[in-house]
């Protein structure tokens, strides 16, 4: 499954930059379109960039070449593995034989201050998730922003969940024809106050308009390339 022209060259900015930023990237907007579009990096002045962040900006978009390549088939955990070896591949953590890159975590972690699944249990945590949503008989965008946040609480991998986690809502819309979503980085206290409170089970309606917000700006993107 493929996106068209513009709108697929730009995706890939708008994702990448993002999905990255969120996660504490310094690259700018800027920096992250010349990485795409010409292969090397940019730098202004005494501008200094960390190398993980150029190699998991190049390595999104990698990730979203292999989703698009893939948005047909059905989600299974060796998916999303895969979605995270891609991502962290090259890595200073892909080093690290602790770090288990394209594999489940091995050392405790935490969202926020949330507490995750732990390491002996993220395994079966995964497979319950797996059970319930390839069981439901059909799936809207609330089933998709519900897998999303069960996921991102177990947070199976040491690191790079969130990025994971988002690169599988939107493969998720594709499959079910439903027109994705991609948070960006200046609603990331809302997404992330979203998080929260869905986990918490004291408000799922915060997530949901976060994530519906974010589908009605790709909507715009579509429309403005497409029409």
């Amino acid at each position: 499954m493929g996106l068209k022209g513009n709108l697929y060259h730009n995706t890939q900015i708008m994702f990448s930059y993002n999905t990255n930023h969120i996660e504490g990237s310094k690259l700018t907007e800027e920096q992250t379109r010349y990485i795409f579009e010409t292969n090397t990096v940019l730098f202004e002045g005494g501008t200094v960039a960390s190398v993980d962040d150029i190699l998991e900006t190049a390595n999104h978009f990698k990730l979203v070449d292999y989703m698009l390549d893939i948005a047909d088939q059905n989600l299974t955990e060796d998916i999303i593995k895969k979605f995270h070896k891609i991502l962290k591949e090259g890595t200073m953590d892909s080093r690290k034989e602790w770090f288990n890159v394209g594999d489940y975590k091995k050392l405790a972690n935490e969202a926020g201050n949330m507490k995750t699944s732990s390491p002996k249990q993220t395994p079966k945590d995964m497979q319950k998730l797996m059970e319930w949503y390839n069981s439901l008989p059909k799936v809207t965008i609330k089933e998709i922003i519900e897998f999303h946040a069960r996921f991102e609480k177990i947070h199976p991998f040491q690191d790079g969940n969130g990025r994971v986690g988002r690169i599988i809502a939107f493969k998720e819309c594709l499959k079910n024809n439903i027109i994705p979503f991609i948070i960006l980085d200046k609603d990331k206290l809302y997404y992330y106050r979203g998080l929260k409170e869905y986990q918490n089970k004291t408000e799922k309606g915060y997530l949901i308009d976060t994530c519906l917000n974010a589908q009605d700006e790709y909507t715009k993107m579509i429309e403005y390339y497409l029409k």
